[in-house]
């Protein structure tokens, strides 16, 4: 305890820098308690490594060798990377998993790991785990381990059961559109039970299938604490948990608003949460490396690609996240409590991936004055090049094309600065979608030659002549659980888990709290200011579906952003990015000071379904930080 006392004595010193904030004295009293050894009990250690399917090789080795900690995790698996799996799968059999985990992760590290006693959790099987499993053996046996226990799950792929599926007349979740006859791919999310029970069998390295991403940290923390899955509130806490550090570095100071605060991104480090058996936990990283853990970043990444906050649905639990505090007690050191949670769904949401045509993108320079124009004309001209030897052909049109002018902000639409249209040199991206794929062949034999027969300045094609993909579309649905079979298999035994429901067998679906009332009390004034200058933001996706995050940078400025920053202002400075039937939806999450957007139909179809240049709305963050709120005081700043 006098140790703790020290530290915090220290805490005003170690805080000097303006970007984070001192703890209040109820912060700091929570932490006293939190790190006391009296309250404290048993805490457990979990780093995540990776955040996608082909996220940095640094971060197992920085995790193992610096963390400090018990359990090492990996999410790979979002929603354009299963659609990348179908289609390596389709090329080879034994694929269809991140090899990733395997080759770069494991197998460098497997000696330390089972040395440390380090457990690993992992959705790296994707749609193949029983390939991952056997390449990771195969891994541990050249490594010289002969104990290494390995579990795997079971359960989420439901392709076999297509035909009755279909049968039952499922529709999309977004569009609500009836399933398509040429699915190739159906993955449950499932949840944290087969994990925990795989580690109650003594599994050193549990790997899965569709997981959903959180559940790689729940599963070791109920585990650990013997949690319930009638344990609601601490369902809720862990998967805030495991929320915050599944897209690895995003938690760490990744993608942070004020990326220019950040510093060593050559050593970024990532994200390690620190929990008890309470819930509550800490958010922090390994030491001497760089990144930021703050209020903000954290905040930040709370209220990426989710929904409702205050129901937030995953397979073990309904999350209410509206209320959760979080208090800067130490540098990189961010509290995390007041998640809470409610019985879940009767039913698991369901991925598939269906074939739907081709597409192909071509990227090229163009130099010189009106280098946008030229640009234009090029493409356009391309475009209607190909169009008329399609006809001569018997092909139908294109699908779809898209075209942007990169360096001109097109992608701000009306809100483009001027002066960005007479730049003198620009990237010129052309996308196109067709059924046929001998039509997309044609076109991209067509980029080359306008270098030589259309405008001045064509200065290459990026990567060369490009290339024709397949396109697999999103199909997602619910499903009831009890028709799902989820195994554990481990040294050649096979366990069946039951999935975890609701007490009354029913699907929680409360009604969506209304949007607060705009503050008719906040003064106004002849001051207008960027939403950057109030606030920090970070957007994501689900399917054709983005969220932004808003959170205020002080409690003071929300009713300033609740009166200007309306859903119909969202929907109006967007909208040229939105389809007709877009809907934008704000909710809110007063523990954080902050604001969720929702908007359908915003991202061209998401994913590897899209033409644009930025299919995952990563960027809309950053675009609606720039949108100025008017008619506020003069000295709100201060």
């Amino acid at each position: 305890m006098a140790s703790v006392l020290r530290c915090a004595n220290s805490l005003k010193t170690s805080l000097t820098r303006g970007r984070l904030c001192a703890p209040t004295s109820a912060a700091l009293t929570s932490w006293l308690r939190y790190h006391s050894s009296e309250a404290k009990g048993k805490t457990v250690r979990i780093g995540c490594a990776s955040g996608f399917w082909g996220d940095t090789a640094v971060s197992a080795p920085q995790l193992v060798h610096q963390g400090n900690i018990d359990y090492l995790v990996f999410d790979y698996l979002a929603e354009i990377t299963m659609s990348l799996l179908v289609a390596a799968q389709q090329k080879a059999p034994n694929m269809g998993y991140a090899p990733d985990f395997v080759q770069a992760a494991m197998a460098p590290l497997l000696k330390d790991i089972k040395k440390k006693g380090i457990r690993v959790v992992s959705n790296a099987g994707g749609l193949n785990p029983s390939a991952c499993v056997l390449a990771l053996q195969e891994a541990a046996k050249k490594s010289g381990i002969d104990d290494l226990k390995v579990a795997m799950v079971t359960g989420d792929n439901l392709i076999q059961k297509k035909d009755e599926i279909l049968q039952s007349g499922v529709r999309d979740l977004d569009s609500g559109r009836e399933a398509p006859q040429g699915l190739i791919s159906m993955n449950a999310y499932l949840g944290a039970t087969p994990v925990l029970e795989a580690l109650n069998q003594g599994a050193d390295i549990v790997v899965t299938g569709r997981l959903v991403d959180s559940a790689v940290v729940l599963g070791p923390l109920m585990h650990e604490f013997g949690w319930k899955p009638s344990d609601y509130d601490l369902l809720a806490a862990g998967s805030l948990a495991g929320h915050i550090v599944e897209c690895g570095a995003q938690a760490t100071g990744g993608v942070f608003t004020d990326w220019e605060q950040v510093n060593g991104w050559d050593n970024m480090g990532f994200p390690i949460v620190e929990c008890t058996s309470d819930g509550q936990f800490i958010v922090t990283k390994p030491p001497k490396t760089g990144g930021l853990v703050s209020t903000a970043t954290v905040a930040e990444q709370i209220v990426y690609e989710i929904g409702d906050p205050r129901k937030y649905m995953l397979p073990d639990v309904t999350c209410d996240f509206s209320q959760v505090n979080l208090n800067q007690v130490a540098e990189n050191q961010v509290h995390v409590s007041g998640a809470k949670g409610t019985p879940p769904s009767d039913e698991f949401k369901v991925s598939g991936t269906f074939a739907d045509g081709f597409r192909c993108t071509a990227v090229c320079n163009i130099g010189g004055v009106k280098a946008a124009l030229k640009g234009q004309k090029t493409a356009e001209s391309i475009f209607k090049r190909c169009s008329r030897m399609f006809k001569v052909l018997g092909f139908e049109d294109f699908s779809r094309t898209h075209l942007q002018m990169l360096g001109t902000e097109s992608t701000y639409g009306p809100h483009a600065n001027p002066v960005c249209a007479e730049a003198r040199e620009t990237v010129v991206w052309m996308s196109v979608e067709h059924k046929q794929r001998k039509a997309l062949e044609l076109f991209s034999r067509e980029i080359a030659p306008a270098g030589t027969g259309m405008a001045p300045g064509l200065c290459g094609i990026v990567g060369g002549r490009p290339r024709v993909s397949p396109i697999f579309k999103l199909f997602s649905f619910l499903y009831p659980k009890s028709n799902v079979e989820v195994k554990v298999h481990m040294d050649d035994n096979e366990q069946l888990i039951p999935t975890t429901s609701s007490p009354s067998g029913q699907i929680v679906n409360e009604e969506a709290p209304s949007i607060s009332e705009s503050d008719s009390a906040v003064k106004s004034g002849n001051s207008s200011y960027t939403l950057e200058q109030l606030a920090y933001a970070r957007s994501g996706d689900k399917a054709d579906t983005s969220n932004i995050g808003v959170v205020a940078r002080h409690p003071s400025y929300v009713p300033y952003i609740r009166n200007a920053l309306t859903e119909d202002v969202v929907r109006k400075y967007l909208q040229h990015i939105l389809e007709d039937n877009s809907q934008v939806t704000r909710y809110e999450l007063p523990g954080i000071h902050g604001f969720n957007f929702v908007l359908t139909h915003a991202l061209g179809g998401g994913g590897v379904a899209s033409l644009r240049s930025d299919p995952q709305g990563k960027g809309l963050a950053q675009m609606l930080l720039s949108i100025k709120l008017e008619s506020l005081p003069d000295d709100l700043l201060q």
